[in-house]
């Protein structure tokens, strides 16, 4: 059997002046796996549909690579934006 790729989510923009109630800032990054206790519910639940395509190997339509994809947090006065990104075994490696 495969072993699953890791999925990492990094907040990559910011789209609206209120504050995240998490406490989320550019340039945050978070295994999926290891760091759910650090994430913000809201926002892991709204990545978890994403999680599941690209982590079961889909690629999410509209997507320029078939390796990651973008998607906004819930909260219409912060809208923070994540990316997320399947790394396969060879690549997490490479990594460190």
């Amino acid at each position: 059997m495969a072993k699953r790729p890791k999925i990492m989510i990094t907040m990559v923009d910011k789209k609206e002046s209120g504050p995240c109630h998490y406490g989320h800032k550019i340039g945050d990054s978070f295994d999926f796996d290891k760091d759910r206790g650090r994430m913000c519910p809201m926002m892991a639940h709204t990545a978890f549909p994403y999680i599941d395509i690209l982590r079961y190997g889909g690629i999410v339509p509209g997507e320029a690579s078939e390796n990651e994809c973008l998607f906004c947090c819930p909260d219409p006065k912060v809208i923070n934006v994540f990316k997320i990104e399947r790394i396969q075994e060879q690549n997490a490696a490479q990594r460190g």
